[in-house]
């Protein structure tokens, strides 16, 4: 890398710690390309992305972010793994690390939070960002569904008597 190069990759990484939603950091060491490809792939299929560090120009980048602590964690092979939906991409990369140990979770940030392995992992737990908004249109509908069951329930009541008496006179 020229330095002109290391500039660019300095400057991306200097925007992606300033304005995504989450930043896991992780040990890659002894991953095939293969389980490199499927983790990308993954990660992709989530909205985020994932990059192998140089450490260096890591910690360059992290100078003047939110996330300025999380330099302590760029040593050895490291990967950076993030989203702009703060659950995507640590629920991705704890799920890979569940099938395959030879990746190692050292933590992470949620804008200005900095995170250890253990933040990640509960992050991971957490629903995402889509998933609430589901659950929040779904309480919101129930209770109006069960409005307009109660309000038409009246009406057709009534409907169920004017029937019957009208079957009633037809039979007479």
């Amino acid at each position: 890398m020229d330095r002109a190069e290391k500039r660019e990759f300095v400057t991306g990484l200097n925007d992606v710690f300033k304005s995504t939603g989450s930043v896991v950091v992780a040990h890659y060491a002894g991953l095939t390309v293969a389980q490199m490809n499927d983790l990308r792939t993954k990660m992709r299929a989530a909205g985020g992305t994932v990059k192998v560090a140089k450490n260096r120009l890591a910690v360059i980048a992290l100078q003047g972010t939110d996330s300025e602590e999380m330099n302590a964690l760029f040593k050895g092979q490291t990967l950076i793994a993030y989203s702009d939906d703060p659950v995507a991409a640590p629920k991705v990369a704890s799920d890979f690390a569940k099938t395959n140990d030879k990746l190692v979770i050292l933590g992470g940030a949620m804008g200005a939070t900095a995170l250890n392995a253990e933040g990640v992992k509960s992050l991971a737990t957490m629903p995402s960002l889509d998933e609430l908004r589901a659950k929040i249109v779904g309480m919101i509908q129930t209770p109006a569904t069960r409005i307009a069951a109660v309000v038409n329930a009246p009406a057709g009541n009534l409907a169920r008597v004017f029937g019957a008496y009208a079957r009633k006179d037809e039979a007479a």
